[in-house]
């Protein structure tokens, strides 16, 4: 029997109560925390005041490729993938921080964040596994988060070429 680190088990609350903050859904602290579900159960009503929403987490990619999600979805990318190539943070606090950037970032646009927590680490997770990876626009230069087997040569982005429908709605999220 390995004794627990008081220290470790502190850091673990503390990742546990940052992500309960940024609206992650348990599934995604019981994967990126070593506390047991319970104690997670316990300290998610505890710190957002109400039980866990219930139910899965979006597991299709095709949410991250259409037009105003992927817009979101490969900023928010661009930023983590900067994180991670520029300072010692581990995946977690990367995949925190370069949220807490997005967010911010979308916000002096006047914008919500059509990305959440949950989504973002998803997000990882899927370009982790090989579903999505990040295409160059031939226009802009740009990285956009794409499915891994499309045609790359002459990919356009959604900023290059928005589809025709393209802002004719007052949506949250839309950047204009």
């Amino acid at each position: 029997m390995s004794a627990r680190s008081l220290l470790e088990d502190n850091r673990q609350v503390q990742r546990a109560v940052e992500l309960i903050g940024l609206g992650a859904r348990l599934q995604m602290l019981q994967s990126e925390t070593a506390l047991p579900y319970e104690r997670l159960l316990r300290l998610y009503k505890e710190v957002a005041g109400k039980s866990p929403s219930k139910g899965q987490l979006p597991f299709s990619t095709d949410w991250f490729v259409s037009w105003q999600p992927n817009i979101h979805a490969s900023l928010y990318f661009n930023i983590y993938a900067y994180l991670l190539k520029t300072s010692p943070l581990d995946d977690v606090d990367a995949i925190i921080k370069a949220y807490r950037l997005y967010a911010s970032e979308v916000a002096t646009l006047g914008v919500e964040p059509l990305l959440s927590i949950t989504r973002a680490w998803r997000l990882v997770r899927f370009v982790d596994s090989g579903m999505l990876t990040t295409t160059r626009c031939c226009r802009c230069g740009g990285h956009f988060v794409n499915h891994a087997y499309e045609l790359e040569r002459d990919y356009v982005c959604g900023l290059c070429e928005p589809p025709a429908r393209a802002g004719k709605a007052r949506r949250s999220g839309a950047i204009h």
